[in-house]
């Protein structure tokens, strides 16, 4: 068990303050919600308040602030920034609720709700919200990170559907931020906000009417990959809007829970979410089938309540090295040195998978909050399994090198909720256009110039 620091104020007030529990050092239940789900990862708090309401989150920001302590804020534990070390860590995984308004196509969803119960709630009534590639991470953050899933192209980010957000100050106050309510902060927290300027209870979010999808994966022999990226680039040229695909140089690992085709073995794929009517879905990968019969074909209309099909994303926590770049092209050079990366020729690879995203559509044409990077088209995702420390270093300096070699083939654009930790707090600027990074510091500044919600987003002005 994790040793944690003393708790540096007593905990009777905020208890009896609290509807949810109240856990100080080696209490059962503390260590486990300060994890993140990067096992990588951990916070050290003195004192976690697992909130069940608003008045929770309200007591829990006020006893923080009076005993000069920092807040931590996790749901899931996924976009881990930076540990608390003695601080106060608000776990918001039992504020938990979605109300859905069919007939104004928009759900109120609670702070700590993962995507699961909004995507199941909207479904029944034929819509969809702009979850990502899993059901399994916390709504909220998701949605303050920007939110680039399987309907972007189509309907543009999870930032571009948000009609308002219920939050507590750090301050220790109850406030609405909507376009019409203190719109500056609003814009703040569409894209900037996750963990770093205030905590959200609940956000009221458009849905979208989506209900069955063209979706799936055809999965080519590792040896065709660099014809099959090439063949990727030229294609996403001719596509509509309505199909946001990606194409993955994937090695699955040998574990059980792999399908027995897939285990231990090494794929590129083409994967995608068709979003219009979907008897045309089939015309738009048919291109595909008549190039080259793929090994596994797993594409065909679905649900899409079933999108976590789609990338089938691991749910257990799980130790991971993980880093993103903004691509201006998928050429040659590009093509070449992720295949040389992903597919080692000289033992075990070292990365879990590259994945390359199409974005533009919808996502370019968004105006929405402070997100940075929409003039991108091509979003590299880079992911490596570190189940040892000797693994981790290892997966990092290759993806540094990657990285360094692809270095004049990106934006400089970084899309944060890609990065954990060390990385994802100093590559912030990288996040923003320089002006939207001033507006920002200058949002941060007005509600938390004293640094009390410390663990997001590096948004300092010093």
């Amino acid at each position: 068990m994790t040793q944690l620091l003393p708790t540096p104020a007593p905990l009777d007030d905020l208890r009896a303050a609290c509807t949810g529990a109240v856990l100080g050092p080696d209490e059962p239940g503390l260590a486990e919600a300060a994890r993140a789900w990067n096992v990588r990862h951990t916070h050290r708090p003195a004192v976690v308040v697992r909130a069940e309401t608003p008045d929770d989150v309200v007591a829990a920001v006020r006893h923080a602030r009076r005993h000069d302590m920092e807040v931590a804020v996790q749901t899931t534990g996924h976009g881990f920034a930076r540990a608390t070390e003695g601080g106060l860590l608000l776990d918001l995984s039992t504020l938990v609720g979605v109300t859905v308004d069919a007939e104004a196509r928009s759900a109120r969803v609670l702070g700590g709700t993962t995507w699961e119960p909004v995507l199941a709630a909207a479904s029944e009534v034929g819509l969809a919200p702009l979850l990502g590639s899993t059901p399994h991470v916390g709504a909220v953050g998701y949605t303050m990170g920007g939110g680039m899933g399987w309907l972007a192209r189509h309907h543009g980010l999870a930032i571009d559907h948000v009609r308002s957000f219920e939050l507590v100050t750090p301050a220790g106050e109850v406030q609405v931020a909507s376009a019409d309510s203190d719109p500056e902060l609003f814009w703040a927290l569409l894209g900037g906000g996750a963990g770093g300027l205030g905590v959200v209870t609940a956000m009221t979010i458009d849905l979208v009417p989506v209900s069955t999808v063209y979706a799936g994966n055809l999965l080519y022999p590792a040896a065709m990959a660099a014809e099959v990226v090439a063949r990727y680039a030229e294609w996403i040229e001719t596509v509509p809007e309505e199909l946001t695909t990606s194409v993955v140089l994937m090695n699955f690992p040998p574990f059980p829970d792999v399908p027995e085709p897939l285990r231990g073995q090494s794929f590129v794929i083409v994967r995608g979410c068709w979003s219009g009517p979907v008897e045309e879905g089939e015309q738009w990968l048919r291109p595909w089938r008549e190039w080259a019969e793929p090994a596994i074909d797993m594409f065909g209309p679905m649900p899409f309540s079933a999108a976590a099909t789609i990338s089938n994303d691991p749910v257990d926590p799980l130790p991971a090295a993980l880093s993103t770049e903004w691509l201006t092209d998928l050429g040659p050079d590009v093509a070449g040195r992720l295949v040389d990366a992903a597919f080692a020729a000289d033992g075990p690879p070292l990365l879990l998978f590259a994945e390359v995203r199409h974005a533009g559509g919808a996502v370019a044409r968004g105006t929405a909050g402070a997100f940075g990077g929409r003039e991108g088209e091509l979003l590299l995702c880079l992911v490596a399994a570190t189940p040892t420390d000797e693994a981790a270093a290892a997966s990092e300096a290759h993806i540094r090198a990657l990285r360094h070699g692809l270095a004049d083939h990106t934006l400089g654009r970084a899309y944060l909720s890609f990065c954990d930790g060390e990385e994802r707090r100093a590559r912030t600027a990288e996040g923003f256009a320089p002006d939207d990074l001033t507006r920002l510091q200058q949002v941060k500044a007005r509600v938390d110039g004293d640094e009390v919600l410390g663990c997001g987003l590096d948004l300092t002005t010093g």
